[in-house]
C-alpha cells in the first residue's frame, strides 16, 4: 500500500509589511506548505489578503480564537516580538519570528526562558543562517583547511536613499542606526564563522549626515577563541562591501561578484566570502609572505534563504529538525548588538557575558 502524502502545512502569517510578503511568497514556493491566514490590522493588508484568497485576522487574538495554524510566522513590529511569541506559545503554535528577537536583553531573556521551560518551538528570522553561501564558508573554516583562526576582516558598507529616511522618520533618530538595524544580521554571520564574541570597542560617528543616530561606526571584536576582528559600518558610504550588494541572493540589489564583505584568516590561509576565494599554502613549511600561496575558489551554490528557512521551518514543526537558530541565539546576537551600542556610546571596553 502506498502511504499518503501528508497535508500542506497550514501556516500564518502576522505583519504584511516588506519582510511579512517575503514570506508570504516564500510560502507561495514550497509545496510542504500552505498560506492560511494573515494578521494585519493595516488597511493595505485585506488586499494582500485578497491575492493570496485567505482569511484576514485584525488581531493574533482573533486568529487563535477561529484558525489554530500548524505555525505562525511573526513578521511585526520589534515591540510586539515578545508579547506575540509568547501568546503563540502559550496555544501551542510553533513561531517563526523575525529579528530581533526583542528590543531589549531583559525582554529576550524572558522569552529565552520560557522557550526553554516549554520547550517550544520557536525559531528566530535570521535568515542568513539559511544562506547556502554562508553553510559552505563555515565548512571551509571547520575543516582546518584555513588552520587555526587568527582574525576575521568584515564590513556592511551602503548607502541609503533620503527617501529611505523621508519614509521613516524615526530612523533618524536614537534607535534607528544602523547598529541596530543592519548590525545584527552581521553578528550572526559573524557568530557562525568565529564562535561566540566576548567583548567589544566602537568609535561612532553622525558627522556625515548629523542625524541624532550614528552613521557610521568602526568596531573592534574579541571572539571567546581568541580570534580578533574588525568591522566597518555605514549607511552612509557609497561602496558595495556589504552582504545585500555582494551575496546576489536578493535581486532587489545591484551586485558585483568582484566584491567581499568578509576575510577569515588562519594561520594555513584565508577565506574571502562570499566570492569564496581561497588562498593557502601547500605545506606548513613553505609558510612565509614571500612565498606565493595556492589560489582557488570553493564552488558556489546561491539559493534564497528565505526559501530554506521556510523549508527549514517544516522540518521543525513535522519533528525533522531542531531549529537551526534558537531563541538563545537571537538573545546572544542581541546581546553583542547592544554592548556595541554601549561601547560606542561610552568609549570603554564592554564584556559580553555568555550565558
Amino acid at each position: 500500500m502506498t502511504t499518503p502524502s501528508p497535508s500542506p502545512l497550514q501556516i500564518a502569517v502576522a505583519g504584511a509589511g516588506a519582510i511579512g510578503l517575503a514570506h508570504i511568497q516564500a510560502i507561495a514556493h514550497n509545496p510542504r506548505c500552505l498560506l492560511s491566514g494573515i494578521v494585519d490590522p493595516s488597511p493595505n493588508a485585506g488586499a494582500v489578503a485578497k491575492i493570496h484568497s485567505v482569511p484576514l485576522f485584525a488581531t493574533l487574538d482573533a486568529l487563535l480564537a477561529q484558525h489554530k495554524p500548524d505555525a505562525i510566522i511573526l513578521a511585526t513590529p520589534n515591540a510586539l516580538h515578545v508579547p506575540q511569541a509568547l501568546q503563540c506559545i502559550a496555544a501551542g503554535v510553533p513561531v517563526l519570528l523575525e529579528k530581533p528577537i526583542a528590543t531589549t536583553v531583559q525582554e529576550a531573556q524572558a522569552l529565552v526562558d520560557q522557550v526553554e521551560a516549554t520547550h517550544s518551538k520557536v525559531l528566530i528570522g535570521h535568515h542568513r543562517a539559511h544562506s547556502a553561501i554562508m553553510a559552505q564558508a563555515k565548512q571551509v573554516v571547520s575543516s582546518g583547511k584555513l588552520g587555526a583562526l587568527v582574525s576575521v576582516m568584515g564590513s556592511a558598507l551602503f548607502f541609503k536613499p533620503d527617501s529611505y529616511f523621508n519614509d521613516g522618520p524615526w530612523r533618524r533618530e536614537v534607535g534607528g542606526g544602523p547598529i541596530l538595524i543592519n548590525l545584527i544580521h552581521e553578528v550572526h554571520n559573524l557568530r557562525m564563522l568565529c564562535g561566540d564574541i566576548v567583548a567589544v570597542q566602537a568609535f561612532a560617528s553622525n558627522a556625515t549626515r548629523g542625524f541624532a543616530v550614528e552613521d557610521t561606526v568602526a568596531i573592534n571584536l574579541r571572539f571567546a577563541s581568541g580570534v580578533l576582528g574588525t568591522f566597518m559600518l555605514s549607511d552612509t558610504a557609497a561602496c558595495a562591501r556589504s552582504w545585500e550588494q555582494t551575496s546576489q541572493e536578493n535581486k532587489a540589489y545591484a551586485s558585483y561578484d568582484d566584491e567581499d564583505c568578509y576575510v577569515v584568516s588562519g594561520t594555513r590561509g584565508s577565506l574571502s566570502v562570499p566570492t569564496m576565494r581561497l588562498k593557502t599554502y601547500a605545506r606548513d613549511e613553505d609558510r612565509s609572505w614571500m612565498k606565493p600561496f595556492e589560489v582557488s575558489s570553493v564552488a558556489l551554490l546561491r539559493d534564497d534563504p528565505l526559501v530554506r528557512q521556510i523549508d527549514h521551518l517544516c522540518d521543525v514543526v513535522q519533528g525533522h529538525a531542531q531549529p537551526l537558530v534558537t531563541a538563545r541565539d537571537g538573545l546572544n546576537n542581541l546581546r553583542v548588538t547592544e554592548a556595541i551600542s554601549l561601547a560606542a556610546k561610552t568609549g570603554v571596553l564592554v564584556d559580553i557575558p555568555q550565558c
